[in-house]
């Protein structure tokens, strides 16, 4: 058969055990995904999602490069209840408000600590 799904979006990260601490700590996500592999099990897969979620992201150290420079998009029934939800944990890098581009849906951009780019969008089928 034909590619049917994206499952796993990617982001490179410092340092994964400060990685799962902000995604499951401060966003709510869950672990979905911790485990050893390579020859001597030298290297480290680690997935996160929020509830509920078929797709995860890995959160993988740099290849190469520095981490950060990635970008997802999460969807919420609620993008107003959601920024209010994450401005009252604090120290999260999140726009100060939602905005709203005539043609596209309510949304804000959040940054993680490595500098990867979180969208956070109304979802399509819920109403604001």
């Amino acid at each position: 058969g034909t590619m049917n799904d994206i499952t796993v979006a990617m982001f490179a990260v410092a340092n994964q055990d400060a990685a799962i601490a902000f995604y499951t700590q401060k966003l709510g996500f869950e672990l979905r995904a911790d485990t050893r592999f390579g020859p001597n099990g030298e290297y480290r897969w680690v997935e996160v999602a929020p509830a509920g979620s078929h797709a995860r992201l890995a959160l993988n150290e740099p290849m190469g490069g520095a981490p950060g420079g990635g970008s997802i998009g999460v969807e919420t029934p609620d993008v107003i209840a959601e920024h209010r939800r994450l401005s009252a944990i604090g120290d999260l890098d999140l726009d100060p408000e939602p905005m709203q581009t005539p043609g596209a849906p309510l949304l804000f951009m959040m940054r993680d600590p490595d500098g990867n780019h979180i969208a956070v969008v109304q979802s399509p089928d819920s109403t604001s």
